[in-house]
């Protein structure tokens, strides 16, 4: 095989790994729209909070440091102690599961029976609300999430590989990062799949998807299954913000992969979350081969940032409901 050739496959891996990152912000998206309606704009500042607060739990940070030093003159910023990474983790799923009771129990129990576009104006000040409360929380510097996650690339794919092009060729460059991060994504999606398709609260979640009243009329809750929704969503986004934490670090740009997951929703379809990850699939290798063979050559470069959207776009004119959406069918 020709290492050109190679070089393309090695392109559409890498495409497909990034893909998944953006998959896993996208199924934020699809649990809360499938069973509340609600385009959840702060889906990628959920992911920031998560891993900003997972951060100061390990590192033992004294939440609201600076605002109590700033009031008080004091100067305390740490409490001394280091928490392990796997008890951070479920304390830091502790706080997004009490976050999403607050957002329910404050927010939305009270905007019932409102237009959708009430809802999504609602969901973007929660975003902005929540990274302010994530400034003052934890601060504003650059952090370092270390989880003990594989960087950079592997050797044994390389070493085993580059004999496949030649001399010239020395094996494919795969992150072990992304590695990681596409097995935590298929067995979170596998398991969110079941959950919805084989237990009572999964049924409860797509009975209130299909219809509010009807799903109250049988008893259920929707206050109970909001909440639930929002915990799932804040479980995805403390998933998503470690990959993309440390990948990138834990800084506050990290917000706006959220801006990433919108061409995937409208590749894959906002209800649907196997359609997230094909979504995903099909944005990052498109990226990636874009860039490779017609971005660097004749373009100068630099296309990954608008291609999805162009992709998406074009898309949309042809399937509005995207891929695995729901096909909507009007009387006239």
């Amino acid at each position: 095989m020709s290492a050109d050739f190679l070089y393309g496959i090695e392109v559409v891996i890498n495409g497909m790994m990034a893909g998944v990152l953006y998959a896993l912000v996208a199924l934020g998206f699809v649990l809360i729209f499938k069973a509340s309606g609600i385009f959840n704009f702060a889906q990628g500042v959920m992911a920031l909070f998560a891993a900003l607060t997972l951060v100061g739990i390990m590192e033992g940070q004294v939440p609201f440091s600076h605002l109590i030093n700033a009031v008080f003159g004091t100067n305390i910023h740490n409490f001394g102690w280091e928490v392990p990474a796997l008890l951070a983790i479920l304390l830091t799923l502790v706080v997004m599961i009490v976050f999403a009771w607050a957002v329910q129990q404050f927010v939305f129990r009270h905007l019932v029976g409102q237009a959708p576009i009430i809802l999504f104006m609602a969901t973007i000040g929660l975003a902005y609300f929540l990274e302010g409360v994530g400034d003052l929380m934890w601060g504003s510097d650059i952090k370092t999430l270390a989880l003990g996650l594989p960087q950079g690339g592997s050797i044994w794919v390389e070493d085993l590989t580059s004999g496949f092009g030649g001399a010239d060729f020395y094996g494919f460059f795969i992150d072990k990062l992304d590695m990681v991060a596409t097995v935590v994504a298929a067995v979170l999606v596998i398991c969110l799949i079941i959950f919805a398709q084989y237990t009572k609260q999964g049924r409860a979640m797509r009975a209130v998807a299909d219809d509010h009243q009807a799903a109250l009329s049988v008893g259920i809750s929707l206050n109970f299954i909001w909440v639930l929704v929002w915990s799932l969503a804040g479980l995805v986004a403390l998933v998503a913000g470690i990959m993309w934490g440390a990948k990138s670090g834990v800084q506050f740009s990290l917000s706006l992969i959220a801006l990433k997951a919108l061409p995937v929703l409208m590749l894959g379809g906002f209800t649907s979350i196997p359609g997230a990850i094909v979504g995903g699939l099909i944005i990052g290798v498109g990226e990636k081969l874009f860039e490779y063979t017609i971005g660097a050559p004749f373009l100068g470069g630099a296309t990954e940032n608008w291609f999805a959207y162009m992709l998406a776009l074009i898309f949309l004119v042809f399937r509005p409901q995207g891929l695995f959406g729901e096909k909507i069918i009007e009387r006239v």
